[in-house]
C-alpha cells in the first residue's frame, strides 16, 4: 500500500496562490490514479481533481475548474496542485489519495495539510 505525505498548506490572502505537494512512498507509484480531496468544517470530504496513472488524463471538480491544476511527477513519486485565484469557499483540509489499478476507490489517504484562505 502506498504510503501518502501532504505538505504546502498555510494561510493566504483571497486571491492568492498555494502549491500542495504529496509525496508518495512505496512501489509501483505510476500504477496508481492520485487524486485530491478536501473537507471544510461541518461539511462532507468533496473531490476537487484527480490526475491518471500515465498524467495524460485530469479532471477537476468544477469549482476549481480553471484556477487549480493537478500534476504528477512519476520519477519522483509526487503530485502537484497548483492552486490559484483562492477564494475563501476554499479553506478545508486537503488530502492526497490513491486509487490502485484494479481498486473500486480510494483507498489510500494522507493526513491532510490545512489550507486557510482570508477575505
Amino acid at each position: 500500500q502506498v504510503q501518502l505525505v501532504e505538505s504546502g498548506g498555510g494561510l493566504v490572502q483571497a486571491g492568492g496562490s498555494l502549491r500542495l505537494s504529496c509525496a508518495a512512498s512505496g512501489p509501483t507509484f505510476s500504477t496508481y490514479t492520485m487524486g485530491w480531496f478536501r473537507q471544510a468544517p461541518g461539511k462532507e470530504r468533496e473531490f476537487v481533481a484527480s490526475i491518471a496513472r500515465s498524467g495524460g488524463s485530469t479532471y477537476y471538480a468544477d469549482s476549481v475548474k480553471g484556477r487549480f491544476t493537478i500534476s504528477r511527477d512519476n520519477v519522483k513519486n509526487t503530485i502537484l496542485l497548483q492552486m490559484n485565484s483562492l477564494e475563501p469557499e476554499d479553506t478545508a483540509v486537503y488530502y492526497c489519495a490513491a486509487r490502485g489499478r484494479f481498486e473500486g476507490g480510494f483507498r489510500s489517504w494522507g493526513q491532510g495539510t490545512q489550507v486557510t484562505v482570508s477575505s
